[in-house]
């Protein structure tokens, strides 16, 4: 519990990773950790992305670095966290934010034209990287009693709509069912496990259908995502575990 002396959400000391977060809703929540005074290791499938998004923050005064590399492969998730832990130390938090292969939302199809590489593509990246990650680090959170695991989820698990989302939806819908697991298994060794799971947001150009369909009014944008995440990774958060947080302006109440 924070005194009056102290700011709310402070994450100096920490070290954080953020999957996907090169551009976008990633680079948000980067940008949020770091001014939060936590260091953070940007990751992004394309390595040139995760470069000048670090350079850029590191000219405003951010202790962040880049670790470009496709997590859907075992060994790159491997060098991704040796890279974290070299530049920065032990991770606290890890931010699974990458959910979005090449090629989508282009890629969208209904479910009976889908073949099995269209699951598999989804459950690689939406699962199968967060299973291997937090394999990696979870571990370590454990045995220092101190840890924040976050998966950056969608609506598309909770409302079914018509645009060819089943593969990507089933794979969030699993990540989640992992995460309640998790939660219980790691609670009492101070790591938390938690999702946010995103409405419509400005990255896709859903502005318009934002308009119509929210309370609010509007699209989500990074500095939303970014500030929620702020909050579960601190330590005012300690009693918030095991929760899929819905990040949708009032689209859906649940």
């Amino acid at each position: 519990m924070s005194s009056s002396s102290e700011r709310l959400f402070d994450l100096s000391g920490r070290v954080a990773l953020v999957t996907g977060s090169g551009q976008g809703m990633g680079l948000g929540i980067v940008r949020a950790l770091a001014r939060q005074g936590a260091r953070v290791v940007i990751n992004d499938f394309y390595a040139e992305r995760a470069e000048n998004s670090a350079k850029a923050l590191q000219a405003e005064g951010l202790e962040v670095c880049a670790a470009p590399g496709d997590i859907t492969v075992a060994a790159v998730r491997e060098q991704i966290v040796a890279t974290a832990r070299e530049t920065f130390g032990e991770i606290d938090i890890l931010v699974n934010n990458a959910g979005v292969p090449p090629g989508m939302p282009d890629s969208l199809r209904q479910f009976k034209d889908l073949d099995d590489s269209d699951f598999e593509r989804q459950l690689d990246l939406n699962l199968r990287a967060i299973l291997g990650l937090t394999r990696l680090v979870v571990g370590g959170m454990c045995e220092r009693k101190h840890g924040r695991i976050i998966i950056i989820s969608s609506e598309s698990w909770r409302v079914g709509l018509s645009y060819g989302l089943s593969n990507y939806a089933a794979a969030k819908a699993a990540a989640l069912g992992f995460m309640r697991q998790l939660s219980h298994e790691v609670g009492r060794s101070g790591v938390t496990t938690n999702a946010l799971s995103l409405g419509c947001m400005n990255n896709f150009g859903y502005d318009e259908t934002a308009k119509a369909t929210t309370a609010v009014g509007r699209a989500g944008t990074p500095d939303d995502v970014g500030a929620a995440v702020a909050f579960l990774s601190s330590n005012e958060a300690s009693w918030l575990t095991g929760q899929v947080i819905a990040l949708n302006g009032g689209s859906v109440t649940v």
